[in-house]
């Protein structure tokens, strides 16, 4: 019992006097508000950490696999950028919280969810971070196999040692372990600095990306006529097709609308946040555009359609051309992969850990718990392999985002009309606490979404065995709209009849505020909300 309670105090994290936070509450300086020297994201970094996120390999397939369904070429196109349009309009509104007030969003989710319910949604991000972390380590694993082969060939002849049932390879397993060596360093960059890892990656995967496009249309002698085929299904069947492969393009970045304050608490300015709306269709739409017009001319090429550029990439290892060709490339897809792994994986599950135990987790933790879970105690390999009723559940996960993106939103825009009290954020029992640390009418918003979602969810991952309405499963079709438009109007009209009027405060009570030297209009000074503001959360509450 001794030696526990030793371990136990040895791993506990050293109490740190918050900013913010009542001395009674454990915390940690990774909750609190931002410090102004700590203000480094620009328009420009937001720019370019969408360069990192949606020049990947899961956006260039992605659109080329709604193509495939039957869709045209413009159908698709044009679902691309209504789902990107869906995911930046509330990413946009959502990061308006971090950029006003310097807060993550496992704390700013308290203020419409009330203190202890706010948790449902910190915990669901992060059990979906911790998935989508150890799969995408496996995509990155794979584009690790042609770099090895480039340089020795016979690693794509090297027998394998594993069993069946271990569902990889050996080849693939010294793959997966090279990706978590080149990858773990990257982890440990600070949130505030990670633009300069944005500026490398956005500098040479992009002309890398268009270069391959390039070559493969030039090698199938052009490709002008993929985009006058039309589409194979037509009619009602074709309308409910673009709705579905819409709404899948959208929820598989659903959590980045609810996260995004994560990021957003870093920027300089409010209005930084603001460049990701033109910069998200842009990006998602014309990478989309790449992988369509390297599967169709895949085809002339290769005969046959290769709708990864991984799979273009292992088309070239025959000669020594080729295989340069091959390492240059698959460098930098993996790059990529790492990239987006930690800015829309890793920091999210790190912020929410930090959350829901600061005495036992900061960021630093947070990063290497999500590795040893997400990617090697979940064994993504597995996953990945044969678990394709599992990726089409992670993939329906935006049916507990969308509402939590919808009441977040409208909360702070129209409800609370961006005046929120930061230091009652951080308090237990402050006016966000409602009844019971639970705002009902965010519970009662979930229940009324969430609930006619499930059947399809259901049949979603178990076709076979589940029976739906075809209502109910073209409900499902749309399930990213439904939720976030139902939830928001939901919200709006459960709080227009029935305010909490202790949370409709008169002015934002700030955590930290930015002072203006009159000698120099660019100085930054942190001011503490205790120094600053004296009007106690009881008061307000009367």
């Amino acid at each position: 019992m001794a030696m526990r309670l030793i371990h136990r105090k040895r791993w506990a994290l050293p109490k740190q006097d918050s900013s913010i936070a009542p001395p009674h509450v454990w915390s940690n300086a990774d909750q609190d508000p931002v410090p102004p020297e700590k203000w480094t994201w620009t328009g420009w970094t937001f720019t370019q950490y969408w360069l990192s996120d949606l020049i990947t390999v899961s956006t260039w397939s992605a659109a080329s696999s709604a193509y495939a369904s039957g869709l045209s070429v413009t159908d698709t196109v044009l679902l691309t950028l209504t789902a990107a349009l869906c995911n930046a309009i509330p990413t946009v509104l959502n990061g308006a919280v971090g950029a006003d007030l310097h807060i993550p969003f496992p704390v700013a989710i308290r203020a419409s969810y009330g203190t202890y319910f706010g948790y449902f949604c910190v915990a669901s991000r992060a059990v979906l971070a911790m998935f989508w972390f150890g799969i995408q380590s496996s995509y990155g694993g794979q584009c690790v196999t042609p770099i090895i082969t480039a340089i020795w060939p016979s690693f794509a002849n090297l027998p394998n040692h594993l069993p069946a049932s271990a569902a990889i390879t050996t080849q693939g397993m010294i793959s997966y372990f090279i990706y978590h060596v080149v990858q773990t360093p990257f982890l440990f960059i600070p949130t505030h600095k990670l633009q300069y890892m944005f500026i490398f990656k956005s500098t040479l995967v992009p002309p890398m990306a268009l270069a391959m496009v390039i070559w493969i249309s030039v090698k199938a002698g052009g490709g002008r006529a993929l985009f006058h085929e039309p589409s194979t299904v037509h009619g009602a069947e074709r309308a409910w097709l673009w709705l579905m492969n819409m709404t899948s393009i959208t929820g598989g970045f659903s959590t980045l609308a609810v996260n995004i304050s994560d990021f957003s608490r870093f920027s300089k300015k409010p209005g930084s946040p603001v460049w990701q709306l033109p910069m998200i269709p842009l990006f998602k739409v014309i990478t989309g555009l790449f992988g369509i017009i390297a599967a169709g001319a895949s085809k002339k090429v290769y005969g046959t359609i290769l709708w990864s550029p991984l799979q273009i990439i292992d088309q070239w290892q025959g000669s020594s051309g080729g295989r340069a060709a091959a390492f240059f490339c698959s460098s930098l897809w993996l790059l990529a992969q790492i990239c987006n792994n930690i800015s829309a994986n890793s920091i999210s599950f790190a912020n929410d850990m930090t959350t829901m135990c600061p005495k036992w987790f900061n960021i630093k933790r947070g990063m290497i718990m999500c590795m040893v879970l997400g990617g090697w105690a979940l064994c993504p390999w597995i996953i990945i392999k044969s678990g394709k009723t599992f990726l089409s559940f992670m993939g329906a996960y935006s049916i507990f985002m969308a509402p939590i993106a919808g009441i977040l939103c409208c909360d702070y825009w129209l409800i609370k009309r961006r005046k929120y009290d930061v230091p009652a954020l951080y308090d237990p029992r402050g006016i966000y606490y409602y009844k019971l640390g639970t705002n009902w009418r965010a519970l009662f918003c979930n229940l009324v979404v969430i609930i006619p979602l499930l059947p399809g969810l259901a049949y979603s991952v178990t076709p076979k065995n589940v029976n739906i309405d075809t209502g109910l499963q073209h409900l499902y079709s749309i399930n990213y709209l439904y939720g976030f438009g139902l939830s928001f109007i939901l919200y709006f009209s459960l709080n227009y009849f029935w305010p909490d009027r202790a949370t409709l405060i008169p002015a934002v009570v700030p955590g930290v505020v930015r002072h203006l030297n009159s000698a120099d209009s660019d100085l930054e000074a942190e001011v503490s909300v205790q120094d600053k503001v004296t009007q106690p959360t009881d008061k307000l509450k009367e």
